[in-house]
């Protein structure tokens, strides 16, 4: 990619298929074959948004692009302490990684045995999390060692992961994201996770953003701003277009994976077996 891609507009046909998703209900899983003034991020989305009862729509400009590892099937991506960090799923494939920003290559690299299908990832007290698809299991590390240090049973799919600094937040792909404590992985609240009166399914990996919930929705090129109080869709996140066709291959997945980094307010986001990582800006249309 040459310059600076902007997508000047979210096309009607797209925010039609966004709403349509809530028709649908969870269909199995991540499984293989996404000048003008800045909005400050979720802010605006969240008093825009209230006051019409509409997302607000954004657009983008991409600000760096960065190289990625097609052998990386996305599934949850962080950022912490100059690095990003990545989960990634398929039977036999499946890791937890450390990853150089600007080269793309893993620093240090967690194999997860063959019967896990890795899912999405969360550093909270010095722990990384990270879920399974179908196997009802987290998995627990030290964030300085790596090494295994425990692991949760839950109920159902695990999709995206998320932590506001106190509870972990998890999708299954359905409309729900659910509110758990990390000390025993017990869910505490549910939140319901709506656009306008109708639900939002396919909710994928999650990143937490000033207040808000980032969320891949699964299959579309498109991320959905979410007030955790509520569940409401405050923003909707056109990223169509963000992979050039040229970088496309047979084995290109969707958009997905979310990593934002606090200190320098900068976003990355990737997706299944793509070849670029991108850092974006948001801008309202």
């Amino acid at each position: 990619m040459s310059g600076i891609r902007v997508i000047m507009k979210v096309h009607a046909a797209v925010l039609a298929a966004v709403i349509s998703i809530s028709c649908f209900g969870t269909s199995g899983g991540n499984r293989a074959a996404g000048d003008s003034a800045s909005a400050p991020l979720a802010g605006q989305a969240e008093s825009a948004g209230k006051a019409n009862g509409f997302p607000v729509h954004y657009t983008y400009t991409v600000k760096n692009v960065y190289p990625h590892s097609e052998g990386s099937y996305t599934q949850g991506l962080y950022w912490h302490d100059g690095y990003l960090w990545e989960g990634t799923g398929q039977y036999g494939q499946s890791a937890l990684m450390q990853v150089d920003l600007r080269t793309g290559e893993a620093l240090r690299t967690v194999e997860l045995d063959a019967g896990y299908f890795g899912e999405g990832i969360a550093l909270l007290n010095n722990r990384i999390y990270q879920l399974t698809w179908l196997e009802g299991e987290c998995l627990v590390y030290d964030a300085e060692t790596l090494g295994m240090v425990g692991s949760f049973e839950y109920a159902g799919q695990g999709w995206g992961l998320t932590t506001d600094g106190t509870y972990l937040y998890m999708s299954n792909g359905s409309h729900e994201i659910f509110v758990v404590d990390p000390a025993d992985f017990r869910r505490r609240n549910t939140i319901r996770v709506s656009v306008g009166r109708r639900r939002l399914n396919q909710l994928n990996e999650l990143e937490w953003i000033n207040g808000r919930i980032w969320a891949n929705i699964y299959g579309l090129d498109q991320i959905a701003i979410i007030n955790p109080e509520d569940g409401v869709v405050e923003g909707l996140v056109n990223l169509e277009g963000l992979l050039p066709d040229s970088e496309r291959t047979p084995r290109t997945d969707v958009l997905n994976g979310i990593a934002y980094d606090e200190t320098t307010g900068r976003i990355f986001v990737t997706g299944k077996n793509w070849s670029r990582l991108f850092e974006i800006e948001i801008i309202e249309v």
